[in-house]
């Protein structure tokens, strides 16, 4: 799963990464090191002029909901059920994004019974881009809720010591496909081996106060989390 990440990347980076010119570009949200659900988000989405920078709220509040209270456990879509879940499967068909992070946090547990969080970036280096749905929601006074779900599947063999999960993580020549979003949409694939590497980090990350580089930097363990 992905509950906690990373996107301190400016506006100028993000637009140049994703090849986006100034007037494609609305306005952001502050870059944080410990972007949590119910936050607003940076996003790419596709437009009619070509891609374009935005921002979502993270957790997906689908059209028909009764209430924007729905998107606050709704932050993470499995691939495996997407296409048919009534929350997701219009989002997953109609509205494809691309959600931009330096990496993400996840929490191991040591046999002693501790909880460990870890950093997870891409090995190369270079933006992590998750595979998103969004939607759009109105309340009654026709003021529309812009929101967003990150799509997950399973782990990766190397970090299946972490979590059994992980969002998916696509490669820079899946972007535009990906946000071709069509009627009867293709998948990506889970998060490869050989992508991602990892780091454990302090614990401050656990409060969603925190911020700043710092809470990615790595720290030691007296103990490792178990492999198998």
């Amino acid at each position: 799963m992905c509950g906690r990440y990373a996107s301190a990347r400016s506006v100028d980076d993000l637009a140049a990464t994703f090849g986006i010119s100034d007037g494609d570009v609305d306005d952001l949200p502050a870059p944080s090191w410990n972007v949590a659900p119910t936050q607003p988000v940076a996003a790419v989405v596709g437009r009619a002029g070509g891609p374009c920078l935005t921002t979502l709220r993270w957790g997906l509040v689908p059209g028909w909901a009764d209430g924007p209270g729905t998107g606050a456990t709704l932050f993470n879509a499995r691939l495996e059920t997407v296409t048919d879940k009534p929350a997701f499967r219009d989002a997953v068909r109609r509205h494809r994004c691309l959600i931009p992070a330096d990496g993400w946090y996840e929490w191991s547990r040591l046999p002693d019974g501790r909880r460990v969080p870890h950093f997870l970036t891409r090995d190369d280096g270079d933006v992590v881009a998750f595979a998103g749905i969004w939607d759009s929601w109105r309340d009654a006074e026709g003021r529309e809720l812009l929101s967003t779900a990150i799509l997950t599947g399973p782990a990766p063999p190397d970090l299946r010591h972490i979590h059994d999960r992980a969002p998916v993580v696509l490669s820079r020549t899946d972007w535009r496909s990906w946000l071709l979003a069509g009627a009867a949409p293709d998948l990506p694939a889970p998060t490869a081996a050989g992508v991602i590497r990892f780091w454990p980090v302090g614990d401050q990350v656990g409060d969603v106060r925190a911020d700043g580089p710092a809470l990615a930097a790595p720290v030691q363990l007296d103990e490792q989390p178990p492999l198998f």
